[in-house]
């Protein structure tokens, strides 16, 4: 494995790494607070910086079900991380605690880019 596969892979693991601690811990609370906002940005942050290493690796773009559905999952990321600092500053209590039914969708359907690219590239 080359350093910059070996890079956009630790990236994107701690970004599952991140991401998951922020949504189920979230879940687990029963209302959003502050910290979760914050590892929502890391993983986001994570993800999208493996994915555009990988992205660099790979010189051209394919429309798999890895590389739409990974672009749908960075999108989704974008704005529950986006609603979720709303939420927060606007202090709304019916929204801080429901918002938890979003996040584990969101987490959902970014395993799916994630897994087809791990079998991806242990099918390699």
């Amino acid at each position: 494995m080359d350093a910059q596969m070996l890079l956009s892979t630790i990236l994107i693991t701690s970004a599952l790494v991140f991401y998951s601690i922020g949504v189920w811990s979230e879940r687990l609370a029963g209302r959003l607070l502050a910290w979760h906002l914050a590892f929502f940005w890391a993983g986001l942050i994570l993800d999208a910086s493996g994915t555009g290493i990988m992205f660099e690796m790979a010189r051209e773009t394919t429309w798999s079900l890895h590389g739409f559905t990974g672009l749908a999952a960075i999108v989704l990321m974008l704005i529950h991380a986006l609603w979720a600092t709303v939420v927060l500053a606007r202090k709304h209590e019916r929204a801080i605690v429901r918002f938890h039914r979003f996040s584990v969708v969101v987490w959902a359907i970014w395993l799916i880019p994630y897994s087809t690219g791990l079998l991806a590239s242990m099918s390699r």
